[in-house]
């Protein structure tokens, strides 16, 4: 297959790449072409090859064959630095900036400009950034401190840096995952200026609907192949799942409010100084409980306090009517509490470690005897969860940085599952996961709470967040704004709320 064919001239193109890992295919034979000028989007499900592309042309990983054009020049790019050089830049969504240092030196990390003896010209480097910062239209200095920014300032950062590299080619994987409304629109402008401007976009994300309010052309992928290219007019949204997941997907399964028990968990006038004040909610057995807000509202804040990783400063939790003040997640687990954090990267898991070891974590001491541990119990533990979740790998003793995003986020549900808790807060449980997955996830939180489990859903999701949820609370600058049952939560009450806007 060639790579599609363009109305301006390609940035860049890949022309038959294939990239294989353990003989595992993870892209193979794919051509695309990337348009001076043009936002083109790649979309597909965990797995189908667009994390392997983005490393191809940053060169942290080399094809095993095909060849990579830029300005229809072939190249081989080896390694990072050299991608920068040819004009290459990459933005995550967990920016990589040093969190200690200015913006300035985030910037130009390790290219500062020299004077005639070799020392940093300060003045020409703040200059130059000053100039990157106004035309983003930023609201901080090139002496602020990355650690004092937001997300979604940090992304900027990110973006200044690509502007200072006078890079050609920007790739923005999942840019806008911890971003609110109002921080998307805000990117989204800056992408439509880069575009003007003449730069080549490759756009990443797992929201479709943003997906079409900002490409100018989309590729679907499918186990490491190109499925179909099409300007992103002739694209709908329910035309990217099908051709994402290979058939039509059925309509995601919604919450039918059932039998609701005694009360669970009850937060009273849960305070932590600077995250959060004044929080208060019950849950009962067998209910969802949906809390909203936007990135920076203490969501998560609250979540770390109830199961022991913070300490509050005032307040009060009582579990089964029993007050409860946790001084570990220990603590927690031992009286039914578990907490799926939003970081499974960093916090829900160790990435080297195997499926099996990962899953058996929170009962560790269930699974050893006389100080040994079993990992005969541990292997069949992991076996029983991959059938129950539907767990996609060649076996419970590969490492867990092997699965896909979308399988991570299932072994570190089945970690605390395994734990069999009564209550368990789920953090953006589907956070940077596909189409399918979050199907199948949202299937999984409905039947938990079916069996009688009490369910605390964090999420940025207004869908999931409607569609899953027997009440909402919702939050804004460490307060609770909104209080809505079912029957009450809307898309424009909710996101109101969210913004402070209550009355």
């Amino acid at each position: 297959m060639t790579a599609q064919s363009v109305d301006g001239a390609l940035c860049a193109r890949i022309e038959c790449i294939s990239k294989s890992y353990g003989g595992v295919k993870a892209v193979e034979n794919l051509s695309l072409g990337f348009q001076a000028g043009s936002v083109h989007a790649l979309v597909g499900e965990n797995g189908a090859g667009k994390s392997t592309i983005v490393k191809m042309l940053t060169g942290v990983v080399t094809p095993d064959s095909g060849t990579m054009y830029l300005d229809e020049q072939p190249v081989r790019i080896s390694d990072p630095v050299q991608a920068r050089r040819l004009g290459i830049a990459a933005m995550y969504q967990d920016p990589t900036v040093f969190l200690d240092q200015s913006v300035e030196e985030n910037i130009f990390a390790g290219r500062h400009p020299r004077n005639a003896i070799r020392l940093v010209a300060w003045g020409e480097l703040r200059r130059q950034v000053t100039s990157y910062l106004r035309d983003l239209n930023v609201d901080f200095t090139p002496e602020t401190t990355v650690r004092a920014l937001g997300v979604a300032d940090r992304q900027l950062v990110e973006i200044a840096k690509a502007l200072s590299s006078n890079a050609k080619l920007i790739i923005m994987d999942e840019p806008t995952a911890a971003l609110s409304p109002n921080e998307v629109n805000k990117l989204f402008g800056i992408v439509r200026t880069l575009r003007a401007s003449g730069k080549a976009i490759i756009f990443i994300s797992h929201r479709l609907n943003e997906v079409k309010d900002i490409a100018d052309t989309i590729s679907v992928l499918r186990d490491g192949r190109l499925i179909e290219t099409r300007a992103s007019d002739d694209m709908t949204t329910d035309d990217m799942i099908t051709l994402m997941v290979g058939r039509e997907l059925k309509s995601e399964r919604r919450r039918t409010t059932g039998v609701v028990g005694e009360e669970a968990l009850r937060v009273d006038g849960l305070t932590r100084l600077g995250a959060f004040a004044d929080v208060s909610f019950a849950v009962h057995k067998g209910e969802i409980l949906g809390i909203s807000g936007f990135v920076g509202a203490g969501r998560s804040e609250v979540a770390r306090v109830i199961f022991g990783l913070d300490q509050p400063d005032a307040g009060s939790l009582w579990i089964d009517g029993k007050p409860f003040r946790p001084r570990s997640p220990r603590q927690a687990l031992a009286r039914g509490l578990a907490y799926a954090p939003e970081d499974r990267l960093t916090l829900g898991l160790v990435q080297t470690m195997s499926v099996a070891t990962n899953i058996g974590s929170s009962i560790i001491p269930r699974n050893a005897a006389w100080g040994f541990l079993g990992h005969g119990k541990e292997r069949k533990l992991a076996q029983a969860f991959i059938k129950r979740l539907g767990i996609r790998t060649f076996s419970p003793t590969v490492a867990t940085n092997t699965l896909s995003g979308g399988n991570q986020q299932k072994v570190m549900l089945s970690k605390w599952l395994a734990a069999d808790p009564q209550i368990l807060i789920l953090d953006e449980p589907t956070h940077g996961v596909d189409v399918r997955t979050k199907a199948e996830v949202h299937n999984i939180v409905i039947d938990l709470a079916s069996q009688g489990l009490a369910i605390v859903l964090i999420t940025s999701e207004l869908p999931e967040l409607l569609g899953l949820s027997d009440r909402v609370v919702v939050m804004h600058e460490g307060r609770i704004t909104g209080r809505f049952d079912r029957s009450e939560a809307t898309e424009e009450r909710v996101t109101n709320a969210s913004a402070g806007l209550v009355g």
